[in-house]
């Protein structure tokens, strides 16, 4: 066995391990905050709430069955790895599950439920993309609808059957009040995924038009430590050459850069923008 190949399979062990702790954590999410009160997270985890209420079928049961045809769809369509992989976190997943609903809810708080439901859903479906696994469900479905239809836009359909299956939950367990706290639990899980992919260092982009730019870019340097940018640009409006200073910055220096601004050339004209994520000197450095 070479070198490569070893890297391959501690690689392959580690994104293994990684499903199987992204899939404990969704399970302790389901299991002992969002089934024990009606909650549904959306995909084939709400269609298995519904058959475990209405037929007391075990979830981890249903969301095998259900994944089926989608593994029969994919076999041809995925990487031999995927799919391996795909299996594995669809099977920890629904064992998981079923082991833990046989304790005692952590809550019976349907408003606590939902945070707590989709703060954990999402962390653990962040661990599981983020090695490039998936719990079958509508993670597989997204990768089955791209093979087959490349400029398919997956996130709204994923979002709509969402939707769909949260109504059905409402019609099925004849509560409204499922489908206000799923909502609820359903977009904290997107927001906890969004932050842990993209990072939580929301940083801030200033741009600034003036005629003194280059006494503010100074000044910005010398006061704040901040670095900027000159790009030329043109004023359509009055036909002159104009340099425009990009700066980006942390919130506490927004107040200070349009201070310095402002005292250099009260007719300076500022743009703050929101940047999600800043790589490089003085910010995040990977």
């Amino acid at each position: 066995m070479n070198l490569k190949e070893k890297i391959l399979i501690k690689r392959f062990i580690v994104e293994i391990l990684g499903i199987l702790l992204g899939a404990f954590i969704i399970a302790i999410a389901v299991s002992l905050f969002l089934l024990p009160n009606k909650l549904s997270s959306g995909g084939v985890a709400g269609i298995a709430t519904i058959t475990y209420y209405l037929f007391s079928m075990p979830m981890g049961i249903s969301m095998i069955i259900i994944n089926i045809p989608l593994f029969l769809m994919s076999i041809l369509k995925i990487g031999k790895t995927f799919f391996i992989k795909s299996i594995i976190g669809t099977i920890a997943l629904s064992v998981f599950i079923d082991i833990l609903d046989k304790w005692m809810p952590l809550t019976e708080d349907k408003f606590l439920a939902c945070i707590y439901g989709g703060i954990l859903m999402g962390l653990g479906t962040a661990i599981i993309l983020k090695v490039n696994g998936s719990t079958g469900g509508t993670d597989l479905f997204s990768y089955i609808a791209k093979v087959y239809r490349p400029t398919i836009k997956v996130g709204e359909i994923i979002f709509l059957i969402d939707i769909v299956i949260v109504a059905l939950n409402m019609i099925f367990l004849k509560e409204i009040e499922i489908g206000l706290y799923s909502a609820i639990a359903i977009y904290i899980m997107g927001k906890i995924i969004d932050i842990l992919f993209e990072g939580i260092y929301f940083t801030k982009l200033i741009y600034v038009i003036s005629d003194k730019a280059k006494e503010i870019a100074k000044e910005i340097g010398e006061e704040i430590g901040r670095g900027t940018t000159g790009i030329y640009g043109k004023g359509m409006y009055t036909n002159s050459d104009k340099l425009i200073l990009m700066c980006a910055v942390t919130r506490k220096d927004v107040g200070k850069i349009i201070q310095i601004a402002r005292n250099k050339d009260k007719r300076s004209f500022i743009i703050i923008t929101n940047s999600r994520e800043v790589i490089g000197l003085g910010f995040k450095t990977e």
